[in-house]
């Protein structure tokens, strides 16, 4: 008879782990990718990246990504220069995490964060905004602090 209970309990596990796993939302929608790229000593590296600009879509970021392409991105872009705290809950890939200046000069990065992780990653002073790319890919690339962030947002699309 307990062995009944316990197949009965692991059947109910199985059909509620299936359930769940059909109410992880859909990735929002966040309109077509715009080119950003990235000047670090001679080269310029160049990213497609979606625009979370609403606090519905900075909220949500790569949450319930399976994959992200190695030149895709995510540009946060925020109304006013602010601290920025980003953490990874219910994002299942590895990202690195750029806070950038409002002149587009980057002023830190958090290599490789961990997915599903709580620990929040600090701008630790104002920035403009937020990029996220695929975790290691900074440093494949080369990409440190104080690079130029080439993209309309800051005002620096045709900067040199």
């Amino acid at each position: 008879m307990k062995r009944l209970g316990k197949i009965a309990a692991f059947a109910l596990l199985v059909m509620t782990g299936s359930s769940v796993a059909q109410t992880i939302p859909e990735p929002l929608d966040f309109g077509p990718r715009e080119p950003l790229s990235i000047v670090s000593g001679q080269m310029t590296h160049t990213f497609n990246v979606e625009i979370a600009d609403t606090p519905e879509e900075q909220t949500r970021g790569f949450m319930f990504r399976e994959h992200i392409p190695s030149d895709e991105g995510m540009l946060f872009a925020f109304e006013q220069p602010r601290i920025a705290t980003i953490w990874m809950k219910n994002t299942s890939v590895p990202l690195d995490i750029i806070f950038v200046r409002e002149n587009g000069h980057i002023l830190k990065i958090e290599h490789g964060a961990k997915p599903y992780s709580l620990r929040t990653a600090s701008s630790e002073a104002p920035v403009a905004a937020v990029i996220e790319i695929a975790g290691g890919k900074v440093r494949e690339l080369g990409i440190g602090p104080g690079d130029l962030v080439k993209h309309g947002f800051f005002g620096t699309a045709d900067a040199e």
